[in-house]
C-alpha cells in the first residue's frame, strides 16, 4: 500500500463528523485541564508567599522586629506613666517612713523633756519649802 497526496479515502460523513467532534472535545478537555492546572499552580504560589510572610511574621513578631500595633504603643505609654507614678509614690513612702522615725524619736525626746521639767518643778518646790519660804 502506497500513500500519497493523491490517495483517496472513502469514509462516510457521519464518521468524519464524529472524528472532528471527538478531536474538538479532546482539545477542549485538554485546555480545560491546563487552565485548571494553571489556576491551581497560581493558587499554590500565592499560598507559598502567604506562608513565607506568615513564617517571617511569626518569627519576627515576638522579637519585636515586626513593629507593634497602635494598641500596644498606647499600652506601653500607659505602663511607662504607671512606672513614673510608682516611683514617685515609692519616694513619698520612703520620705514618710523617715518622717515617722523622726516623729517617734522626737516624741521620746519630748516625753523625756517633760519628765525632766516635772523633776525640776518638784526640786524647785522642795527648795522653796526647805528655805522656809513656803507656807506650811
Amino acid at each position: 500500500m502506497k500513500i500519497s497526496d493523491k490517495t483517496s479515502v472513502d469514509m462516510p460523513i457521519k464518521n468524519l463528523i464524529s472524528i472532528i467532534v471527538s478531536v474538538a472535545v479532546a482539545v477542549w478537555a485538554y485546555f480545560g485541564l491546563i487552565e485548571t492546572q494553571n489556576k491551581h499552580s497560581t493558587q499554590l504560589e500565592l499560598y507559598e508567599k502567604d506562608i513565607e510572610l506568615n513564617t517571617e511574621f511569626r518569627i519576627k513578631w515576638p522579637r519585636g522586629q515586626a513593629g507593634s500595633l497602635p494598641a500596644d504603643q498606647e499600652q506601653f505609654l500607659l505602663i511607662e506613666n504607671l512606672f513614673k507614678s510608682v516611683d514617685t509614690l515609692e519616694k513619698n513612702q520612703e520620705m514618710n517612713m523617715t518622717n515617722k522615725v523622726n516623729i517617734e524619736f522626737l516624741t521620746k525626746q519630748l516625753e523625756k523633756a517633760l519628765k525632766d521639767i516635772e523633776k525640776l518643778k518638784d526640786a524647785n518646790r522642795e527648795i522653796k519649802y526647805s528655805n522656809g519660804n513656803g507656807t506650811h
